[in-house]
């Protein structure tokens, strides 16, 4: 054993490719006794998730040697369409999208993948993994043999599935089995020759041998709408369920073959203006040892979490809309940063029952440092840095267009007019359809107003002179990515109305401000003194001195309302501590520099303090809520 493990270890600083001779290595359902065989021996595997997509690709050897250590002998991988085909028929596998590489990582490593290539994955993740564009198509039905989303998914799958092929355990890989969709039943289509269509793909591009399954919630609607003869049905439940009646629930749809739980939730997600969530250890322990005890293999989502960064986060849409926060710790085993956790060392005692647990020590924490506070300037606000944000220049049209119409599919755009009346007294702007998609930051000739947001705030009182120039910013918040609000355009849906006039003649700039911040355009524009008052949105740079380290750290932006930050050209994702539960930023070590100044760009969307500063922490602070919604 010590042997093997040496091997693997020393392996990991190997970087080619490394496959197994295909001869006699099998992986299949043993219907006869209720297992999974591996090489004809049965197998059972405790697996956890892990999203590439999440983690900076020089820490992904780190995270996958901790689950190692932890006594994982599988590893369960979600694949974001929209990470890879941002614009359409342009497919991107490199650097930190270089899904190839984490595959090789896990298998030096000595873990084996249970691989979910969607076409939608949820995840809590933008449009579920879907790409904006697709929304182009105005009456396109997602998820569903509606040829208007058909094609395009099938595009993707064929490029995908077939990097995937030689990455089958039967070929030499560690791909041990394949998802087809995912949680099809909770959606509202229930689209039979939707799902049909998938698994003739899967086949086709795969192969007849490779394990291809589904996953779906503990109620019976969701397993008839989600499953299909010929993929073998899995169920998903957490701490709070009855095992035995989960499973029971299974067997109806798979009456033979292993017992399987696809996600076994060890936390939950956290939305803007909830309570951090958190899973009871105890009861992870507990009930990892039941079902382990019953033969029946299983994942834990997630095992970890790691980060929205930029604008990745997903959203919800139950009774209003709510979108999920940059951190994406999950209350994991593994924490956001990749720290073990008291609840990573209770799961390894579990898991050490039922197999031999790699020898020697848990690799350790990565280093943290507190740098302190770094203080900003102001650079300017949105309105006077249009020349930078949007070089390209206005679209104009009488009527509102969306983002997707714009191609505009993430961050933001600033929609301009006139005020078409003298409006002396507070009169009501209103979007009469809802159409605010997601937030929409108001100013009348520079001076800001006040916001407008989607569910919630409808309505806010303006004042000015005929011809006054009206900027509205508009922030995307992230795409829902569950349920049947999946079509979720962004930007202003329909038209506005001040007092009786309907505001028409737009100029929209969409505004690429991460390549603004990557190219050092809004570090090298300052104009403003740092003491210069204003509200709305303003973008503030500085600097944070090198120190010799470059080790992760978390920003805190104490008495700063919400925005964006970046560092050294990296958007870190969104801060919104007055909303919480979300107070710090993690800020992986890989994105600074111990020789160089580290360039800190901020976009305040609402009011920045008067102190301007920001401080670098060695430790998160994700539980902090503020304002409830």
């Amino acid at each position: 054993m010590k042997s093997q493990i040496t091997f693997v270890l020393l392996s990991l600083c190997l970087l080619p490719i490394v496959f197994v001779l295909a001869d006699s290595r099998s992986f299949s359902i043993d219907y006869k006794n209720n297992c999974f065989q591996k090489d004809g021996k049965p197998f059972q595997y405790i697996s956890g998730s892990i999203h590439y997509s999440r983690i900076p690709r020089e820490y992904w050897k780190d995270r996958l040697l901790k689950m190692y250590m932890t006594g994982l002998n599988a590893i369960q991988v979600y694949v974001p369409w929209n990470f890879h085909e941002t614009v359409q028929g342009v497919f991107n596998f490199a650097g930190d999208r270089d899904l190839e590489y984490f595959l090789n990582l896990a298998n030096q490593t000595g873990l084996l993948v249970i691989l979910r290539p969607g076409p939608y994955i949820c995840a809590e993740w933008e449009m579920g993994g879907l790409p904006a564009w697709l929304l182009q198509k105005p009456n396109i039905i997602l998820r569903s043999a509606d040829t208007e989303y058909l094609k395009p998914a099938s595009d993707w799958l064929a490029v995908l599935l077939t990097k995937m092929k030689p990455w089958l355990y039967q070929n030499g890989g560690n791909i041990i089995s394949v998802q087809v969709e995912n949680e099809y039943g909770s959606y509202f289509a229930c689209d039979y020759n939707y799902m049909r269509h998938l698994h003739t793909l899967f086949r086709l591009f795969l192969g007849e041998d490779v394990i291809l399954f589904t996953t779906d919630g503990n109620t019976d609607k969701e397993m008839i709408c989600g499953t299909l003869e010929g993929l073998y049905a899995t169920i998903d439940f957490g701490t709070d369920t009855n095992i035995s009646a989960a499973f029971i629930r299974q067997r109806r749809f798979e009456p033979k073959g292993p017992l399987v739980n696809s996600e076994f939730y060890t936390g939950w997600l956290d939305h803007w203006g909830d309570k951090h969530a958190s899973v009871d250890t105890v009861k992870v322990s507990k009930m990892l040892g039941e079902i382990l005890s019953m033969g029946a293999s299983v994942n834990m989502y997630m095992f970890e979490g790691g980060t929205n960064f930029g604008y990745w986060n997903g959203a919800d849409h139950d009774t209003r809309f709510r979108s999920v926060v940059t951190s994406y710790d999950y209350d994991a085993p593994l924490s956001e940063a990749g720290d073990p956790t008291d609840k990573l060392l209770a799961i390894r005692d579990v898991i050490r029952k039922f197999r031999d647990i790699p020898v020697g020590p848990m690799p350790p924490a990565t280093p943290k440092f507190a740098y302190g506070f770094v203080t900003l300037e102001k650079v300017g606000n949105i309105s006077s840095l249009l020349d930078t944000l949007s070089p390209q220049g206005p679209v104009r049209s009488q009527y509102p267009m969306t983002f997707e119409e714009i191609k505009q599919y993430y961050g933001f755009m600033l929609y301009r007019t006139t005020l078409p009346q003298n409006v002396p007294e507070p009169t009501p702007l209103i979007s009469p359809l809802n159409g605010i998609h997601d937030r929409a930051y108001v100013s009348v000739n520079g001076v800001y107003q006040g916001l407008m947001e989607r569910d919630t705030a409808l309505v806010m009182n303006v004042t000015g002179q005929q011809g006054d120039q009206l900027d509205i910013l508009v922030e995307n918040m992230g795409r829902v990515n569950f349920g049947s609000y999946i079509n979720d355009n962004k930007g202003l849906l329909g038209n506005l109305i001040l007092g009786n006039d309907v505001l028409t003649d737009w100029s929209i700039y969409p505004l690429d401000i991460d390549t603004a911040v990557a190219n050092g355009w809004l570090q090298a524009a300052h104009t403003g003194s740092a003491m210069e008052a204003g509200d709305g949105p303003m973008i503030y740079s500085g600097t944070l001195k090198s120190t010799g380290l470059a080790w992760d750290t978390f920003v805190k932006l104490n008495g700063w309302t919400k925005g964006q930050v970046w560092v050294n050209g990296v958007n870190l994702g969104r801060y919104w501590p007055q909303k919480g539960p979300q107070q710090t930023l993690y800020v992986p070590g890989p994105f600074l520099s111990a020789t160089q100044p580290n360039n800190i760009t901020v976009l305040e969307l609402e009011r920045a303090p008067s102190h301007r500063r920001i401080l670098f922490m060695d430790r998160p602070q994700l539980n902090k809520t503020g304002q409830k919604t």
